[in-house]
C-alpha cells in the first residue's frame, strides 16, 4: 500500500466558493511550495453544503477543477463531516447535524461523492469521511434508520464506480460522546448493522448487485476514518484497536492525524490552565480516568464546573493541538499515542490516506498559534514525515 499524506482544508474557512478559491490559491499553494514544489500535492477538501450546492453550477465546477489543475493539486480525500459553517460561529454539537437519520445527510454525502468523481481521473481511490451516526443523545434507537441511510450512500458509490471508474469509500469517524464512540462500539455496529447478512442483502437490492458481490462491495466502499485524537481521548489501546478493526474486516479508509490535551493528574492549577481552552466555537469533550473507570463530560466547561471532573484523575480533552507539540506549560498532549499509531502504520500500513487535522488554529490560546497557519501546517507535515521515515 502506498500511503498519501495531506492536511484537511477545514483549517481554513470553506463555507462559500469564494472561501474555497481563497484557500486553494493562497495557503494551500504556500504549503505546496514548501512541501511538494516539484510534484503534485494531495489535498483534503472540505466543502460545506452551501458550497456544494453552488458547485452544481457548471461554470463554478469548471473553475474548481481549474484551480486544482493549475495548482497541481489532487483532491484525494474529502471531509464530509461538517455540513454547515465551521469557523467564526458556534459549532459545538450542531456539527453533527444533519446526522445520519436525515435525508439531508444522505443527499450531502452523495453530492460530495459526485463532485469527487468529477474532479478525479478514472482509476482513482478517494475517501469521504463523515459523522459517527449522530450525537449520542440523538442516536438512541435510530440504529436501523442510520444503517439504511448509510447503505443507500454505499449503493450510490457502487454505481459511481461502475459508471465512472472512480472508487470512492465512505469513512465513518467515531468521536467521543457520539452514537459511535469507541472502537468496540463501532465494531459491534458494523457487525450487526453494516456488514451483516441483512446488510449484504439490502446492498444487493439497492445497487442491483449479485448477492455474492455485496460483501466485497461493502468493504470496498465503507469503513472507518480513524481519528487519532478521538481514539486517544477514549483511552483506546493503539495496537489493540487496530487489531480489532482488522479482525472484524473493517477497513480504515482514512487515518486522521491529530493530538489531544492530556493532564496526567488533575489538580487546581491544571483546571485553571484548562480554562484558556474552554472556548465557544467547538465541542471539547473531556474523559476522566480514575479508580472507578471512565467518566465522560460533553464539553470542557461542564467538566470544569463544580461537581465536574475530580482532582487526581487523568483527563484527556478533545481539543486538537499541533501534532509537533508534546508538552505544554501546564500539561501534556497525546503525541505519544500518535507516535505509536504512526509506528504501527510504518510497520504495517493502516490506511491509504493520512490526513493531518488541526482545525483549531483560530481558537488556540495565545502563544500556541504563533506564525501563519500555512507555516504551522508545513511544520506538521514535516513532523509526520519524520515519524514515517
Amino acid at each position: 500500500m502506498t500511503d498519501v499524506l495531506t492536511y484537511c482544508l477545514n483549517v481554513h474557512p470553506t463555507q462559500t466558493f469564494d472561501d474555497v478559491r481563497a484557500a486553494l490559491t493562497g495557503p494551500v499553494r504556500a504549503v505546496k511550495r514548501s512541501i511538494s514544489p516539484d510534484r503534485p500535492f494531495p489535498v483534503g477538501l472540505r466543502l460545506s453544503a452551501e458550497c456544494t450546492a453552488a458547485l452544481t453550477e457548471p461554470a463554478l465546477r469548471e473553475e474548481l477543477a481549474g484551480l486544482l489543475s493549475d495548482g497541481d493539486l489532487r483532491p484525494v480525500t474529502m471531509n464530509g463531516f461538517p455540513y454547515g459553517p465551521f469557523h467564526g460561529t458556534r459549532v459545538k454539537e450542531e456539527v453533527y447535524l444533519p446526522d445520519w437519520r436525515s435525508e439531508d445527510r444522505v443527499r450531502y454525502s452523495t453530492d460530495l461523492a459526485d463532485l469527487l468523481a468529477a474532479l478525479n481521473p478514472e482509476g482513482t481511490f478517494v475517501s469521504l469521511s463523515t459523522v459517527p451516526g449522530a450525537f449520542r443523545p440523538n442516536g438512541a434507537g435510530a440504529e436501523a434508520v442510520v444503517a439504511d441511510n448509510i447503505l443507500r450512500v454505499v449503493a450510490h458509490l457502487v454505481a459511481l464506480a461502475r459508471d465512472t471508474g472512480r472508487h470512492i469509500a465512505l469513512a465513518i469517524e467515531p468521536e467521543p460522546c457520539c452514537f459511535l464512540e469507541t472502537i468496540a462500539e463501532t465494531v459491534t455496529f458494523f457487525e450487526t448493522w453494516l456488514f451483516s447478512d441483512a446488510a449484504e442483502a439490502r446492498l444487493s437490492e439497492l445497487a442491483d448487485l449479485p448477492r455474492s458481490k455485496a460483501a466485497e462491495a461493502l468493504r470496498a466502499h465503507l469503513g472507518l476514518c480513524y481519528d487519532v485524537c478521538h481514539a486517544a481521548v477514549e483511552y483506546e489501546d493503539a495496537a489493540g484497536s487496530i487489531a480489532a478493526l482488522r479482525g472484524a474486516g473493517i477497513p480504515v479508509h482514512k487515518l486522521q492525524l491529530s493530538s489531544a490535551l492530556r493532564i496526567p493528574s488533575g489538580n487546581p492549577a491544571a483546571r485553571e490552565a484548562l480554562r484558556r481552552f474552554d472556548e465557544p466555537t467547538y465541542l471539547h469533550q473531556l474523559i476522566a480516568r480514575g479508580e472507578g473507570g471512565l467518566t465522560r463530560f460533553t464539553d470542557l466547561g461542564e467538566a470544569l464546573a463544580p461537581g465536574g471532573a475530580c482532582d487526581g484523575e487523568e483527563w484527556r480533552v478533545h481539543f486538537h493541538v499541533p501534532v509537533f507539540i508534546d508538552t505544554l506549560p501546564d500539561f501534556a498532549t497525546t503525541q505519544d499515542f500518535l507516535r505509536e499509531i504512526l509506528a504501527l502504520h510504518r510497520a504495517e500500513p493502516i490506511s491509504p490516506h493520512l490526513e493531518i487535522e488541526t482545525y483549531t488554529w483560530q481558537v488556540l490560546p495565545e502563544g500556541l498559534a504563533a506564525g501563519s497557519v500555512e507555516d504551522a501546517v508545513t511544520r506538521e507535515i514535516e513532523w509526520v514525515r519524520e515519524q514515517l521515515s
